[in-house]
């Protein structure tokens, strides 16, 4: 599975930036899909997902200023983000769990990663 990243870049504090991605290859289902972040010197960390196509789920620090958006059927997936603050830097990881045919088993997939830096 192949995850095409756009978006991100320099934004000043309390400014605003769209993410997308999109997955191709052999996709039977999708079962997750959303992006992950991971700033210098710290773990990789859920901003947000959509789960089983339906199911929205946020971490604590990014509730109410970002907003995930897309459609597991469609295998794409949108992050606006608001209200960006300078902890929101960090590479933005597209990702995605499938299921590559009926019987097989869920892979999981990632990114290339994309910087976004909120800075003035």
């Amino acid at each position: 599975v192949k995850l095409v990243e756009s978006g991100g870049g320099l934004v000043q504090p309390g400014g605003s930036l769209s993410l997308s991605c999109a997955a191709s290859g052999r996709i039977f289902s999708v079962t997750s899909m959303g992006w992950y972040r991971q700033a210098p010197g710290r773990q990789r960390e859920l901003v947000a997902i959509i789960r089983s196509g339906k199911n929205k789920e946020y971490a604590d620090s990014v509730k109410g200023r970002f907003t995930i958006s897309g459609d597991t059927a469609w295998n794409m997936v949108s992050l606006q983000m608001n209200s960006l603050k300078p902890e929101d830097t960090a590479v933005y990881f597209c990702y995605t769990r499938i299921k590559p045919s009926r019987t097989g088993f869920e892979e999981d997939s990632w990114g290339q990663g994309t910087q976004v830096t909120v800075s003035s």
